[in-house]
C-alpha cells in the first residue's frame, strides 16, 4: 500500500510540473460511468479467460480437478494482491507518464512507447532477460500487444479503470486454474494434457496470449469510437 501511495504522489509531482495538471486527469477518482466501465471490464475478461482456458482444455485435452479444499482465505488474499499489484502496474504504464507522452507526442507514438516498455518490463518481471532470444521476443510481443490494448482504453476512456479490470480481471482468473508465486491453482488443479510438439506449441502460445486481448481491442473500437461515444452522449 505504501508503494501505491508514493506512486500516487510521484504522479502528482510529475503531472503538475510538466502538465500543469492534477492526478485527477488520469480519471483515478471513482464516479457512476467509471464504475461501469470497471464492472463491464471485468464481466468481459472474466468471460474471454474462461473462454480462453476452454479453449486451451480442447485442444490440449487438459484434465481438471476440483481442489479438495478450496482456501477461502488464500483467494482474498489473491485478490487483494492482484489488484495492488494491476493499479501499481497501470499508474506506471498507463498513468502520468502516458498522459504526458500523449499532450507532447501524440496518442500514436504514446500508445505505442507504452506498450513496449510494457513488453520489456515483463522479460525482467518474469526472469527470462538471460533466456533465448525466442522466448523473450515472445513475451515482449503479447505483454506489449496488451499493453497497447489497455493503453488505448485509457486514451479512449480519459481513465484507467476500464484498462485496470481487464488487467485485474485477467490475472485473478488465471491463479483459479494456473500455478502462479504467489498465489496459483486455488480452485483447480491441472491433472494431464497432451503433449504437443515444439513447434505446434509454440503456435499455441502465441494463439493463447494474443486471443483474449484480440478480442478487448475488438471491445474497445466498437464501444469506444469516436462515433459511439457522440451517439451516447446525444441519447443521454
Amino acid at each position: 500500500m505504501l508503494g501505491l501511495l508514493v506512486i500516487l504522489i510521484a504522479s502528482g509531482i510529475i503531472l503538475y510540473f510538466f502538465e500543469k495538471r492534477q492526478i485527477n486527469v488520469l480519471g483515478a477518482l471513482p464516479n457512476k460511468k467509471r464504475i461501469i466501465q470497471f464492472a463491464y471490464g471485468i464481466l468481459l475478461i472474466i468471460i474471454i479467460t474462461l473462454l480462453n482456458i476452454f479453449l486451451e482444455s480442447v485442444i490440449l485435452s487438459i484434465e481438471w480437478r476440483l481442489n479438495e479444499q478450496i482456501h477461502y482465505t488464500s483467494i482474498f488474499n489473491a485478490v487483494i494482491y492482484h489488484l495492488k499489484s494491476a493499479l501499481t502496474e497501470d499508474l506506471i504504464f498507463r498513468g502520468a507518464i502516458l498522459y504526458i507522452l500523449i499532450q507532447r507526442i501524440g496518442n500514436t507514438k504514446a500508445i505505442l512507447i507504452s506498450a513496449i516498455a510494457f513488453g520489456i518490463y515483463h522479460v525482467f518481471s518474469y526472469g527470462i532477460a538471460l533466456n533465448k532470444m525466442i522466448p523473450v521476443i515472445y513475451v515482449i510481443f503479447v505483454t506489449g500487444f496488451t499493453g497497447y490494448v489497455w493503453a488505448c482504453a485509457f486514451y479512449r476512456t480519459k481513465s484507467i479503470y476500464l484498462g485496470l479490470a481487464f488487467h485485474f480481471g485477467s490475472n485473478l482468473v488465471n491463479v483459479f486454474f494456473f500455478e502462479s508465486q504467489p498465489f496459483g491453482a486455488l480452485i483447480f488443479n491441472e491433472v494431464s494434457r497432451t503433449i504437443i510438439s515444439e513447434w505446434n506449441n509454440f503456435l499455441f502460445l502465441i494463439l493463447k496470449g494474443i486471443f483474449p486481448t484480440a478480442l478487448t481491442f475488438l471491445y474497445i473500437k466498437v464501444f469506444y469510437n469516436d462515433r459511439f461515444l457522440r451517439k451516447t452522449k446525444t441519447n443521454t
